[in-house]
Parts: structure tokens; sequence; C-alpha cells
């Protein structure tokens, strides 16, 4: 009887271990990190739309290890509040410009775009002048005097994006003359409103999201996004005119990360959404070059007129916008470094 017993108990005990072997090596589930990113732009927007691509690359390269949600602005923090969001937490991440952090990192307005800084004459295509700003950044040193710079508030500077050309400029009329610029009032942010004020405008501050509205119930006469105030928010139905002659080849945005969030990734989720963000480079490239090859059929179409200042214009232009970076080079010891970068990256004296 007790040989009989101890049969099955040997069988029993046996499973134990087997099973119990096999549970010991199984592999534990692969975190999932779930971060958020917030533009400071608004849904139509295009770089904010694109985030699509940013948030499906990260899920790629890191195995489905980063679940990144994405929002335009308002739908968590205003469009003036991302970079403090992405300071204090709120956000993990944040999408904007150097602009929105130039009242206490004044490098941001270099690094979004000096007046004439990234025009880039000796190349000949949108992705070739893109490409060749995404050099400097990177080969320069630059993009390393920004991480510097961003380190002080608490974040972490991933990357940078385009815009294309901007100022973008749609108008209620046709600008052309010193007169036409003088009293406008228009839509503008950051350094651009010291440029537009300096040559007889009246830069009003104005989030993205109601652009539309301000231009419509003639709050404003102007105003100033990038290409898809036109193909994404339809600026054009209350300000038919695109105004050229101040606009930069491209104008650059950046994805920041909190700094905790950041330390707390491993080595390859941090070299996951550092491919993710490159990738986005080269998804608003493409996106950009897209959307102004649409802006230019609804000129084609007569749903869209352009207007080119004049010389005297755009001389005023050149001479207020040259003085501005001396006057933002004065600010800091960072922001003197990297406009002496641009300068000898643009042959400017």
């Amino acid at each position: 009887m007790k040989k009989l017993f101890l049969i099955p108990l040997l069988f029993i005990l046996a499973g134990a271990l087997i099973f119990g072997g096999c549970a010991k090596s199984a592999p534990a589930p692969a975190k999932v990190y779930e971060l958020t990113i917030q533009s400071a732009w608004p849904r139509g927007d295009l770089s904010m739309e694109t985030l699509k691509a940013f948030s499906e690359a990260a899920a790629k390269r890191s195995n489905g290890q980063l679940k990144i949600s994405y929002f335009g602005a308002p739908e968590i923090v205003g469009m003036f509040e991302v970079a403090e969001a992405v300071k204090k937490g709120t956000l993990d991440l944040g999408h904007g410009s150097g602009m929105l952090w130039s009242g206490i990192i004044p490098i941001g307005d270099v690094e979004f775009s000096l007046p004439y800084g990234y025009r880039i004459p000796e190349e000949k295509t949108f992705a070739d002048k893109g490409n060749a700003v995404r050099k400097f950044f990177f080969d320069s040193g630059f993009i390393d005097l920004l991480r510097e710079q961003y380190a002080t508030q608490g974040v972490y500077y991933l990357d940078i994006h385009t815009y294309g050309p901007v100022p973008f400029m749609v108008a209620k009329k046709p600008i052309k003359t010193v007169n036409d610029f003088k009293g406008l009032r228009i839509r503008t942010d950051g350094m651009w409103m010291e440029w537009e004020n300096g040559c007889g405008a009246n830069g009003v501050d104005i989030p993205g999201d109601e652009g539309y509205m301000a231009l419509k119930m003639g709050t404003v006469d102007a105003a100033i996004w990038d290409v898809s105030c036109v193909t994404g928010l339809s600026w054009n139905e209350v300000a038919p005119y695109w105004i050229h002659g101040e606009e930069n080849d491209h104008c650059i945005g950046h994805i920041i990360v909190n700094q905790g969030v950041w330390n707390s990734l491993p080595d390859d989720l941090k070299k996951a959404l550092a491919g993710a963000a490159e990738d986005y480079w080269y998804a608003c490239l493409a996106a950009y070059e897209k959307d102004l090859a649409a802006c230019n059929d609804l000129v084609k179409q007569g749903k869209f007129s352009e207007v080119w200042m004049d010389k005297d214009l755009i001389a005023l232009h050149e001479k207020v916008g040259y003085a501005l970076w001396d006057t933002v080079a004065s600010r800091d010891a960072a922001a003197a470094k990297a406009v002496q970068m641009i300068k000898k990256w643009r042959g400017v004296k």
C-alpha cells in the first residue's frame, strides 16, 4: 500500500518541478510606457497632425513599448503653456518651437529662425534646403548647445522638425508697399512681432486656434503661420492673399521631453524615441512639400492670390531683420554663440 501511494505522489512532485521551472524561465512581459505629447499648435496644423507618424514610428521602433498619445492645443493646455507643462511633468513630451521659450531661453529665437537665417539659396529643392538646415544643427554643435540650454529648464531637447517657409503670411488685402505695411494689424508672436513692429506693423499675439476668427472679424488684417494655415486651418477663406518677401525656406520646431521621463527610459527605448523623432523630421519634410504644392494649385485655380512685397518693403524687412540678429545675440552668452554659428554658416558679417 505504501508503494502504491508513493507512485502518484512522485508524479505530482515531478509535475510541480517541471511547471515551476517553466514559470521561472518564461520572460516577464516588456514594460509599456504610455506617454502623452501635446503640440502648441491646434488640430489642422500640419506638424501637429503629422505627430501621428511620430507616434507610429515610436511604437514600431520600440516593439510596442512606447505608446504615445498626441494632442493639439488647447486640448490639455494652451499654446503658450506647453513648455511649462513639459517642465512640470503635466506633459511627458511637448511639440512646439523655441519662440515659446525665448523669454527664459533667448537661444530659442535663434533656434526657431532668425529673419532670413534659414534661407538656403545654394540648394535648389525644398528637401535639400531642409536637410541642409538639419545638417547644420547636428554637425556644427548647435544641437548640443540647445540641449545644454534646455536642460537648465528640466527638459531634454530630443530633435527638430520643419514648418517649411515661415513667416507664411496671409492677408485680407494685398500688401506690397511700405505704406501698405504701416499700421497693419498682424497675428504674430515671438521674435516675429519685434520684426513686424519694427517695420511699421502692429503685431497682435493671438493663439493659432483663434486665427481664423480674428481674420474674419477684422481683429487683424493679416496673419503669420505656416502653409497649413491654408491647407488645414482655411485662413485663406477670410484672407485670400498670400504675401511673399520675408519668408525663410524653412523654420524649425522641436520635440522636448520632461527630463525625469527621459531619464526613466532604458537606453534601448531612448534610442527608439530618438529614431522616431528623426523619422518625424522626414515625415514633416514630405508633408510640407505636399501642402505647398496644394497651395500652388489653389493659386492656379484662382482660389488664392500671390502678392510680392516691392523692393522698398523687402529692403526695410532686411534692415530691421538683420539688426534683430545682434539684438538677440545681446540677450545672453548662449544666444550670442548661436548667432555667431548662424553667421559663420550663412556667411553673414
